[in-house]
């Protein structure tokens, strides 16, 4: 079973830690076939050390959680509060809907909505987050609900939105569901 030790400079607050040492062992369970109960980590933490002639007494940023980066990021725009919604994106950001409709600005994306549904939300039932480098992708998945453009209520489709975000601020949004196939059969 593995045991992770991790040194860090004091600062980090309680509940970095906690994600730092849930990662930890998420990450070592991804690559040693291991229980989650003999997956141990622990944290350590050191004065001050010394690297490249420089002595150091703290730790490096907190890198902020991307899931709720996202969750912030989706509210903001279900609102449709979209001055502050841009303020989530970074610059090049790239939004790919069905079809592809692909979309750089807010705007593009409220005008593309128009023809499909009068209002839609969603329910959230899940963030997953995977890292690649620099990027961490969030996936989030659930069911959408709303009202068409005759008037009638929808719910229950399913969709996927996957995200990823860079130094805090989201680069590029893929989105899969089922409107289509739900306008199809009515």
């Amino acid at each position: 079973m593995p045991v992770i030790t991790v040194t860090l400079l004091p600062g980090y607050p309680p509940e970095t830690q906690h994600r730092l040492v849930q990662r930890l062992a998420d990450t070592a369970r991804s690559v040693i076939s291991a229980s989650d109960a003999g997956t141990t980590v622990f944290i350590n933490e050191a004065s001050t050390y010394r690297r490249d002639g420089k002595v150091y007494a703290g730790g490096a940023a907190v890198v902020p959680d991307a899931s709720a980066r996202v969750q912030s990021f989706l509210e903001t725009m279900a609102a449709r509060k979209l001055t502050e919604a841009q303020a989530f994106l970074a610059p090049g950001f790239e939004m790919v809907f069905p079809g592809p409709a692909v979309m750089h600005r807010l705007e593009q994306l409220m005008e593309w909505g128009k023809p499909r549904y009068r209002s839609v939300a969603k329910r959230y039932e899940r963030f997953d987050e995977c890292w690649q480098g620099d990027t961490t992708v969030v996936y989030c998945s659930g069911t959408l609900f709303g009202v068409w453009n005759d008037g009638s209520a929808f719910e229950g489709i399913r969709f996927i939105d996957r995200f990823e975000v860079v130094n805090n601020l989201l680069t590029r949004q893929e989105v899969w569901n089922d409107v289509a196939e739900i306008q199809r059969t009515l």
